[in-house]
């Protein structure tokens, strides 16, 4: 008998092409395949006598081969097979596309079940391509994998199909011992979930759609618990760990506040004071800082890290690039240039020191590493290449990483090899982030909203662009680049290669030929609008591609105002705060989530003048517009988000290759009773046994879990 542990290479019947191929979708052991669960079902249940079938149907019939014959088409660039099928009502046609071998397996007096589409040709009923399956004996009808009942669909890959899966599958299950159930009895009893024997069985060979659904639900819940435990034992742990309280004078505070230029608005002070909250406490915070582009998140971390450098500790700026990394440093001395205890900046281009008072100087990176180590050093910006092996921290308590929706344990690893304590954790996202994945996702993050723009913006004023109305919109832009304004165009999204697709092709959608496919479409969209549309303007492009210091100096010539339209793909640096940018330019809106679309839009409007968001679309479909049009409509980022989720799922919201987190629990997340119910059934076993002593099983699945999921 085969155990979940059991080697699918020490199992009969699967020779090394099934295992060569198993592997591409990391399936090793016979509990990997049997937790590669159908993502639909073909509805073959309905077995019908031949005489009963109707035009259009799905179903299956059963019955014996009485003829076979196969030939080429006549334009002979197809093999076809056919069979008559008979049974005691009558006969039908069946035929196959390119598969000659099928004449070898479909013989004449075979007893057959076919399922498949019943299709009218010439007043005569055929199926065409159906799934078959050759019976020995009647007494096989009722065991049937492939027809004649729910007929699970999984996710495939080149040479392995839904049907060899199920024919690998099936017989895994029928001598399988007894699986341990993991999951608490009472969590299965009050949820009404089915224990784990009978949910794997239902879930791949459902005898009815109820017990497929209560299989999918029960899995769903294991997936969603365990996130939750993980979730809340990292909490704890973090709780238990030590961290540098760092008090708030609050006189200097109102004073330094009384120096800005602008005053914060009321969730500004409210997500300060949290975070002021957090940085006083002995154990690290680990807090999310969500709002939308623009509210102004940035100089509420500044003010957070200024407060740790009142208390002579140093805190660290991590951005994803370069140049939303020299965006925050000039932010600091824009709005503190009185700030001298050492304010530095390190990218791979470039290192500098603020010592306040206008005096800055550029500095050897070996130079600045040693001034970082021996504490002059006090507030540190940069990307991620920070946290390196080479750089030192004399007393580093705070680090704020800038738009990444999750963080915290890769960093905090490695910055514990090289502090004694643990540092502080602060992350910024401009994606409002709805509740349900809060609750799940982001379930051991304490979390604060800005929910308002800054005061005296003016409200964006977006349009949707038919192809008809094209020619207008660009004569818009044009009068208002006249008028001394500036536009960001950004590039249709790429759309990701089906995995089908990238395996012909020889790719994956991260690689080299993928970024050339957006670099592609930046390269054509510059210069449509420079030599067609635009010749008289100053037009400029931007993509991942190009070298940082040609991306610094076209960002720098942009804020300048030396260049007037600035073409860049979704994914490149357009964060940077240029207050005359009044135009963002979209093309192919309608390949965007809503959540991204209203991001882009936040980009411009940091001015004073009336700004302008263009959602060019070549897309008639109703549902195109509708989506669209919540754009148009939307004066609150986390209501838009919660319907782009809606639409798009979580996988697409989050982005599925980042999130890493099981299919059946993604599709959960938008069932917020399965994501409340699993998230207390969690809390009630740690309440009682916070240590899993008392559930060995679980704590081992959890272990797993916890290394399979990369939230990174």
């Amino acid at each position: 008998m085969a155990t979940l542990t059991t080697p699918l290479s020490e199992i009969y019947g699967i020779g090394p092409k099934f295992l060569d191929r198993l592997e591409k979708l990391g399936i090793k052991t016979a509990g990997d395949l049997l937790r590669h669960f159908p993502f639909r079902y073909d509805d073959f249940s309905q077995i019908c006598k031949i005489a009963e079938l109707k035009a259009g149907q799905q179903a299956t019939i059963q019955g014996t081969i009485t003829d076979v014959s196969s030939r080429r088409s006549w334009q002979r660039r197809m093999f076809l097979v056919e069979a008559f099928i008979s049974d005691e009502t009558g006969d039908i046609r069946a035929i196959w596309f390119n598969q000659p071998y099928l004449k070898n397996v479909l013989r004449e007096g075979k007893l057959v079940s076919l399922a498949g589409k019943v299709v009218v040709s010439k007043n005569k009923f055929y199926l065409s391509n159906p799934v078959y399956e050759v019976l020995n004996n009647e007494d096989e009808i009722s065991q049937t994998k492939h027809t004649g009942r729910l007929v699970p669909i999984y996710p495939e890959t080149k040479g392995l199909t839904s049907k060899g899966i199920r024919y690998l599958v099936q017989p895994i299950i029928r001598d399988l011992e007894k699986i341990p159930e993991i999951l608490p009895i009472s969590a299965l009893q009050k949820n009404n979930l089915p224990e784990i024997n009978s949910a794997i069985r239902w879930i791949h060979f459902p005898e009815s759609p109820k017990e497929a659904q209560a299989a999918k639900k029960r899995f769903a819940f294991e997936d969603l618990f365990c996130l939750q435990l993980s979730n809340i034992r990292q909490r704890l742990k973090l709780n238990a760990e030590k961290a540098v309280p760092v008090p708030t004078d609050m006189e200097w505070l109102k004073e330094t506040l009384r120096g800005l230029p602008f005053e914060l608005t009321i969730s500004q002070k409210q997500s300060l004071w949290d975070i002021l909250q957090d940085l006083q406490k002995p154990h690290p915070m680990n807090r999310l800082l969500q709002g939308d582009v623009g509210s102004g998140k940035t100089i509420v971390a500044a003010l957070a890290a200024l407060t740790a450098a009142k208390e002579n500790k140093q805190s660290v700026f991590m951005a994803p690039t370069e140049i939303l990394a020299n965006q925050h440093y000039q932010t600091f001395i824009k709005f503190f240039p009185g700030f001298k205890k050492g304010l530095a900046i390190v990218t791979a281009s470039e290192a500098k020191v603020f010592y306040g008072d206008g005096l800055e100087a550029k500095i050897k990176k070996s130079e600045l590493l040693k001034e970082i180590a021996s504490g002059k050093i006090k507030l540190i910006i940069g990307t991620h290449a920070l946290i390196q092996k080479n750089i030192v921290f004399n007393d580093l308590v705070f680090v704020v990483i800038d738009e990444q929706h999750r963080f915290g344990v890769k960093q905090r690893a490695k910055l514990l090899k090289i502090n004694k304590l643990v540092p502080h954790f602060l992350s910024m996202s401009a994606t409002p982030i709805p509740r349900t994945l809060t609750l799940t996702i982001f379930g051991d993050l304490n979390l604060s909203t800005i929910t308002e723009l800054p005061k005296n913006r003016k409200a964006i004023i977006t349009k949707i662009v038919a192809p008809a109305n094209r020619d207008k919109a660009y004569a818009f832009i044009r009068d208002q680049v006249q008028k001394g304004r500036q536009v960001f165009v950004i590039c249709p999204r790429i759309e990701i290669p089906s995995l089908e697709d990238q395996e012909k092709a020889g790719l994956s959608w991260r690689n080299q030929a993928f970024q050339n496919l957006e670099i592609k479409a930046v390269k054509e969209e510059y210069e449509k609008l420079n030599i067609k549309i635009f010749p008289d303007l100053e037009v400029a492009m931007l993509h991942g591609k190009m070298k940082a210091e040609e991306k610094e100096l076209i960002m720098k010539q942009f804020k300048n105002g030396e260049i007037d339209v600035l073409v860049s793909t979704s994914v490149v640096e357009v964060g940077v705060d240029v207050p005359n940018a009044a135009i963002m330019m979209i093309e192919g809106a309608e390949r965007f989530g809503l959540a991204q679309l209203y991001q882009f839009r936040g980009r411009v409007g940091r001015g004073g003048h009336q700004s302008f968001c263009f959602l060019f679309t070549d897309s008639s479909a109703q549902s195109t517009n509708q989506r669209l049009q919540s754009v148009v409509e939307a004066k609150n980022g986390l209501e838009l988000a919660e319907k782009d989720l809606e639409i798009r799922g979580p996988g697409e919201f989050l982005g599925q290759n980042q999130a890493g987190i099981p299919d059946l629990a993604m599709k959960a997340v938008q069932n917020p009773d399965l994501v409340k119910t699993s998230r207390q059934a969690a809390l009630e076993i740690i309440e009682k046994d916070p240590e899993l002593n008392a559930h060995p099983l679980l704590k081992e699945k959890l272990e797993k879990f916890s290394k399979d999921i990369h939230l990174e």
